[in-house]
């Protein structure tokens, strides 16, 4: 598993915990942004293949 993605869900994991257990101020909730911007990001890195650049030889 990527460190991109484990870090993703650590945030959603905080971002829920805090949500719903206490008052959350509106600044928690980048949590969920960022959280939700970096799985997509990390996951669409990963499938995607690397270019293939012809060599010059």
């Amino acid at each position: 598993m990527d460190l991109g993605i484990i870090a993703a869900v650590v945030m959603l994991i905080i971002w829920a915990i805090v949500t719903f257990a206490t008052s959350a101020p509106g600044w928690i909730h980048i949590l969920l942004t960022m959280g939700m911007f970096l799985l997509i990001y990390r996951i669409v890195v990963r499938g995607t293949r690397g270019r293939e650049v012809p060599r010059k030889d």
